[in-house]
């Protein structure tokens, strides 16, 4: 497990997820640099994706994850399909995404402003016409708001504590 050495501080939610990102920020340094924001939901995030998210944030000034859609992916207006979008046009979009803090200030204030409110930090940025860098993320860096979510994230509990289990394993062996 990787520790890190920033001060953590705690900021009660808001009503929707961008009412608690803006709360997030008001109490963020004016000296910070790079702003990560990662949905709690998503506890199987891997510590080099964060790395990668926050170094290219620093060149690019706005990052995201995501991972191709293997679904079809249809517009839909009054329960009609309007078209379908080509997949290879599309990712979906996962956590942690980064931002250069001037940038992501911007958008919230301009966010406020217009009285916006969108389903993630990028949307936020991609209004003020930023460009938006995507990284590949990972199939295991899931989402759960479903109970069908839940089988595999206990998948994925049991498959850590087995390899910290034969990694202990194989440490007492060695040091025998």
């Amino acid at each position: 497990r990787e520790r890190f050495s920033k001060p953590v501080r705690l900021v009660a939610g808001g009503a929707t997820r961008q009412e608690t990102v803006a709360r997030a920020l008001a109490e963020v340094p004016a000296a910070t640099e790079i702003i990560v924001v990662h949905d709690a939901v998503r506890p199987f995030i891997q510590v080099d994706l964060i790395r990668r998210v926050v170094d290219h944030a620093r060149q690019d000034g706005a990052v995201i994850l995501g991972v191709p859609s293997v679904d079809t992916v249809k517009q839909v207006e009054r329960q009609l399909v309007r078209g379908t979008i080509p997949r290879e046009r599309v990712v979906l979009a996962q956590t942690p995404q980064a931002f250069r803090h001037d940038v992501i200030r911007e958008a919230f204030a301009r966010a406020a402003q217009d009285g916006f409110n969108g389903t993630d930090e990028s949307s936020l940025v991609e209004r003020l016409g930023h460009p938006v860098t995507v990284l590949m993320g990972s199939d295991r860096n899931i989402k759960i708001t479903r109970p069908s979510d839940l089988p595999v994230a206990r998948l994925y509990i049991a498959q850590e504590q087995s390899q910290e289990q034969e990694q202990s394993e194989n440490k007492f062996k060695i040091e025998n």
